[in-house]
Order: C-alpha cells, then sequence, then structure tokens
C-alpha cells in the first residue's frame, strides 16, 4: 500500500508509462479495466482516481456499488489478475488507488482485446495479427527491464543528467532521487535495478554495453570510401542524444536570416526537427539484444543516413507510421517524460511534414535487419538577396559553425579556449570571431583581459 507521502511524489512525476489519472470513475467502467490490463501486460503501474490530467488532487468518493462494479469489471480479465484498491487521504481529500502488478503471465486479455501501454497511453490491439505478434513478443523479456547487477543507481547515476531529466521532466524539487527512481519503477520486485536504468542514467553505461553507443560519420562523396570525421558517442542516452544532435550541427550548412535589429532566423539545409525524431526513435526503439552493431549517424555529399539495429516489430510493419510498439518500454517511457516524444506513432507523419515543409524530398525508410530513415541533402546557395536580405552576407563556413555550436554549450570563453576547443591557432581563430562578429552572430562582453564571447 502505497504511503501519503509517497502518493504526492507519483502525483507531482505526472502521468507516464506507469502512472494514469482519473478524476473519477468513468460511466463506463470497462475504460478503466483497459487501463489496468494494459498496465498489466506492462510493467504495471499506478491508477489515481481523484487527479486531473494537470496533477491536481480533487478527491472522490467510492462507493461499495462503484467499487464492487470495478472489482466485477477486473475479474473479466483473463487470465487472472490480483489487483489492490484503496483509498489514501491526501490534502484534506481522498484518492482511491488501484495498484496494478507487472503481470507475470502475459499476454492479458479483456473483452477479447489485448490492450497494451506505450508512453502514457494505452492501445488495443484489434488484430488476430496484432495479437499474435503480441503473444510472441511476451516471450521474450525486454531488455530494458532486465537487471543490471552491475549498476548501483544510487552511486554510480550521472548526477548532471539526472538534473537535467529532472527539470526537462518538470519534476518538483521536493520529490526526493530515491521516490523518482521508485515512482519510474527502475528496479525489478526484488530491488536490482534494470538495465535501462543503467543505460539512461549510469555514467558509462558504454563500460557495460559495449554497443550502446551512437556512432556519427562523414564520409566524403556519396560512398563510404573516404572517411573525414568519425566520432562515438557514450554516456546516458539522454546525453547520446545531445551530443549527437551537436555533431550533425556541426557538420550541416545553416543561414542566417536577418527580419531587423536583434532578431535572426536559423535556416538549417535539413530542420533539425527530423534528427530529433530520428534519433530519440533509434534510442528508443533499437534491439539492445543485438550487440553486434550500433546506432549509426552516416553523412554524405547527398543524404544522411540514421540507422539502428533491429527492424520493425510485426505489429508497427502492418501499420507504418500509424502505429507504435516500444522494443523498450522504460526507455521510451523516460524519453516520454522528458516530452522528447509527443504523441504514439506521430514520429513518422511529422517528419515527412518538416521535410515536406522545407521543400525537400519526403524520408525514405529502409526496414529489413535494420531500421534505417534517409534524408536527402540539397544544399543551397543562401547567400543570395531573394532569402536573405542584404544585412547577411553569406553562410558561415564550417568553422564557423564550429565556434557557434560551442558557444551554444559554453558561452562566454575567450579566444585562447575557442582556439583551443575547435583545434585552431589562436591568429587563426581570431579571424573566424572577426567574420562572426561583422555579421552579427557573436559579441564581445566584458572587460578585454576577463571577458569573451556570446551568441547574439
Amino acid at each position: 500500500m502505497i504511503e501519503e507521502e509517497n502518493l504526492q511524489a507519483l502525483i507531482h512525476s505526472g502521468e507516464g508509462y506507469n502512472v494514469e489519472f482519473k478524476v473519477r470513475v468513468p460511466s463506463k467502467v470497462r475504460e478503466l479495466t483497459e487501463e489496468i490490463c494494459a498496465f498489466a501486460n506492462a510493467d504495471g503501474g499506478y491508477l489515481l482516481i481523484g487527479v486531473d490530467d494537470s496533477g491536481q488532487v480533487i478527491g472522490t468518493n467510492l462507493e461499495n456499488d462503484k467499487r464492487s462494479a470495478i472489482q466485477g469489471s477486473i475479474s473479466e480479465i483473463s487470465p487472472a489478475l490480483h489487483c489492490d484498491m484503496y483509498a489514501v487521504n491526501i490534502e484534506n481529500t481522498t484518492v482511491w488507488v488501484i495498484d496494478v502488478p507487472s503481470g507475470k503471465d502475459k499476454p492479458y486479455i479483456f473483452s477479447g482485446s489485448i490492450f497494451v501501454r506505450e508512453g502514457a497511453n494505452s492501445q488495443k490491439l484489434r488484430t488476430a495479427e496484432e495479437m499474435r505478434s503480441f503473444f510472441q513478443e511476451c516471450n521474450k523479456i525486454f531488455f530494458d527491464a532486465i537487471p543490471c547487477l552491475k549498476f548501483n543507481i544510487y552511486s554510480d547515476v550521472d548526477e548532471q543528467n539526472f538534473r537535467d531529466f529532472r527539470r526537462e521532466s518538470k519534476l518538483s524539487p521536493e520529490t526526493s532521487d530515491k521516490q523518482i527512481f521508485e515512482n519510474l519503477m527502475l528496479f525489478n520486485e526484488k530491488g536490482i535495478a534494470k538495465n535501462g536504468a543503467a543505460m539512461f542514467f549510469g555514467k558509462h553505461p558504454e563500460n557495460m554495453f559495449p554497443h550502446v553507443v551512437v556512432r556519427c560519420i562523414l564520409f566524403k562523396g556519396t560512398t563510404k570510401v573516404y572517411i573525414i570525421d568519425d566520432k562515438s558517442f557514450g554516456g546516458p542516452l539522454y546525453q547520446q542524444y545531445v551530443q549527437a544532435m551537436a555533431w550533425l550541427e556541426s557538420k550541416l550548412q545553416v543561414a542566417y536570416k536577418i527580419e531587423g535589429p536583434g532578431q535572426r532566423e536559423e535556416i538549417w539545409e535539413i530542420p533539425l526537427t527530423v534528427f530529433k525524431e530520428a534519433i530519440i526513435n533509434a534510442l528508443s526503439h533499437r534491439d539492445y539484444y543485438e550487440e553486434g552493431a550500433t546506432i549509426t549517424i552516416e553523412m554524405f555529399d547527398d543524404r544522411v543516413e540514421v540507422s539502428n539495429p533491429g527492424g520493425l516489430l510485426p505489429i508497427v510493419a502492418k501499420n507504418f507510421g500509424h502505429k507504435s510498439m516500444a522494443r523498450n518500454p522504460l526507455i521510451f517511457g523516460l524519453f516520454t517524460r522528458m516530452l522528447l516524444v509527443e504523441r504514439v506513432a506521430s514520429g513518422i507523419p511529422r517528419m515527412q511534414e518538416a521535410m515536406k515543409d522545407a521543400n525537400l524530398p519526403e524520408p525514405e525508410f529502409r526496414t529489413d535487419g535494420m531500421f534505417t530513415v534517409i534524408f536527402k541533402r540539397q544544399i543551397k546557395n543562401y547567400a543570395t538577396n531573394d532569402i536573405v536580405n542584404d544585412i547577411v552576407n553569406d553562410i558561415v563556413n564550417e568553422n564557423e559553425q564550429a565556434i557557434i555550436n560551442l558557444l551554444r554549450t559554453k558561452p562566454g570563453l575567450n579566444a585562447s579556449e575557442i582556439a583551443e576547443n575547435i583545434s585552431k591557432s589562436w591568429r587563426t581563430t581570431m579571424r573566424y570571431l572577426k567574420s562572426l562578429n561583422e555579421k552579427g552572430v557573436i559579441e564581445f562582453r566584458g572587460a578585454p583581459k576577463t571577458g569573451g564571447y556570446y551568441l547574439k
């Protein structure tokens, strides 16, 4: 039974993969049972009645007839599932908790259908093919749910990464780390942290899982003959995403459109949003059982390819672009909490729409063995008056772009520090800084000896 303090922390954490809020019992009790069935088919969870979608405690009374109706509906789940239902007093009112275990006899079926949890939502598998695929998947343990004996979350967590997670997830500062770990169900029933916890929050998960890295490669031309740059990024999964995006930004061309004093619009040759979708998708849905391959981002003169091990699951392949099923539900749920996953199965349409809006070809998808998304490059001359007014001179070159990317993450560096970071001489770096200053992209602030450079 969850205590009041723990329940408050759970509510502050918000809805997610393991938590669902309901203001009251719906008129059709089966709607609750569908959520319960979905939790049982995943890692379990808490269904809280008396809390609205924003996390405000409204409170509710659950009379005997309603409790009986809920229990009667739960009894229709097959195989039999036992859930605890109890009231907790909080903020001078009552919240009812339905505590759903992770079922040991998956899959669980309600009214002839299987319900599964995807992020903060529950979905119904509607066809025999979908159900058959789910039965097959139930014979495998999700990789991110396997106990990780080498990982102690209390001593091995990357503290800065966890602070980033707290911030992006809008978690209350009053909630302890320990309570958040428990609310996110990062442990198994024996109290051992799961693989997903180690990969998402550990300092160096690649030491335990060498294949859990993102490799970024820049090729000369359109073939894989000449490699110009090759970097692999490890660390917590969110930091792998951040570093991969920074690498892409350092290689892609960008122009700046000036609308007026102090107003500047970045025009990327390929919209950055498509790479955000593709990389988060790769980190969430790759087959981590496959140890012989890594997530790769490969850039050629004419295209960029993002690949991850593992083709589409049968359910997803049949409804590609419209239905999603997580290979790693714990990891997917953590990215969802950080608001990096907006809606289930919406990533593909958003990538297609973003490329269309940029007047670029729609992304291509290859799904045999590896899942690969291909974005075509269309290098434009942005230094023309019909795109950028005469306040902007031209596109910054690669070294200037490296300085811009550096100052995004480390504002206030002086010229010597910038030179060291981009591996150029001080004199050459000063030439780039002068060019960027004249273009209105950066400015120097502070005293000559102690000041530094900032993006405008």
